[in-house]
């Protein structure tokens, strides 16, 4: 989290923020020998109503207690309203009966104004703290997926070619590495992610040897941009998963990644089997967490600004994502 975040999620300097705000409000609306002084005066005076209705009352209305929460709500409006009438009585020297009824509607103005702030703000950080639980949760998900099918790999490739073995395992403790210790924030360097991929497909490289033409692409300036971890390895996993072996040409898989101005474009196209898999295990793999995570994923940490097209053909299966930043 960045110094800006810290602040902007402190509470006191909100409540500050607020105030000046209002006192802004006040000096422009004010019309008074002393503005600075008036304003202050009402600051003072709303503070406490605000506060009791806020921390105190507002509570009992999430608490099954909204009859309590009503009526404590109401004595509170009608004791300061009573309370500002006798200060200003006593400071203007006279008493009128539509006085009562203007500070009544000003008390209750800026009580329930302070009440919708609060509420707002409460209802904002609980879905950030809902969101942040699923991203971790989605991500507790990816981590051992991903795992599970890299050990499948070196199961498959000890039983047949164990001299290929050391530079496996190098690879594999790469990978291990960032997706266990440089992937808990919720955005890591575009070419740590780069780097992440590249150890990937270096891995089944060696797994598929000749068996399948591999090609990674990369264009444009990777280390000025941030991308969500563990993102574009699920497709780069799928397209491996789900290699199809054909009889006419040689297996094919193609990454590419193109980073422009303020976007990213990724490509990965693998071919398949026409008859080796159905459109739905495509979509959710062995496990049923791969892509399906990934879409959840991307509205979550890329709302409105991403593209995500899968297409499937007789022999191949591309994937498209445009995120822009």
């Amino acid at each position: 989290m960045s110094k800006l975040d810290t602040w902007i999620d402190n509470k006191l300097l909100q409540n500050i923020l607020v105030w000046v705000f209002l006192m802004i409000i006040f000096l422009m609306v004010i019309q008074a020998d002393n503005r600075l002084l008036v304003s202050i005066g009402f600051i003072a005076f709303i503070m406490p109503p605000v506060y009791i209705s806020n921390l105190k009352i507002l509570p009992l209305f999430f608490n099954n207690n909204r009859l309590l929460g009503a009526v404590l709500f109401f004595l509170n409006v009608v004791f300061f309203t009573f309370l500002g009438v006798i200060l200003l009585s006593n400071f203007f020297d006279n008493f009128q009966w539509k006085m009562l009824l203007n500070v009544f509607g000003g008390v209750l103005l800026v009580i329930l104004f302070g009440t919708a702030l609060k509420i707002a703000r409460d209802s904002f950080f609980r879905r950030q703290e809902e969101r942040e639980a699923e991203l971790k949760l989605l991500k507790a998900q990816l981590n051992p997926h991903f795992l599970f099918n890299t050990l499948n790999n070196l199961y498959g490739l000890s039983v047949v070619k164990s001299e290929k073995l050391p530079d496996l395992m190098l690879k594999l403790s790469d990978l291990l590495r960032y997706s266990l210790y440089e992937t808990k924030e919720m955005f890591v360097p575009l070419e740590k992610e780069i780097k992440y991929l590249e150890n990937y497909i270096s891995l089944e490289k060696i797994r598929l040897e000749d068996k399948a033409d591999i090609q990674f692409n990369i264009n444009g300036n990777v280390s000025s941009t941030v991308i969500a971890p563990m993102l574009l390895i699920v497709f780069v996993e799928n397209a491996f998963k789900h290699l199809g072996v054909l009889e006419s040409v040689k297996s094919k898989v193609l990454v590419d990644v193109e980073v422009g101005e303020g976007s990213l474009v990724f490509k990965c196209i693998n071919t398949t089997d026409s008859l080796d898999i159905k459109d739905n295990d495509l979509e959710k793999g062995k496990s049923g967490i791969g892509l399906q995570n990934a879409r959840k994923r991307l509205d979550l940490m890329y709302p409105e600004k991403h593209q995500l097209n899968i297409e499937k053909q007789k022999e191949s299966y591309k994937v498209e994502l445009i995120l822009n930043f």
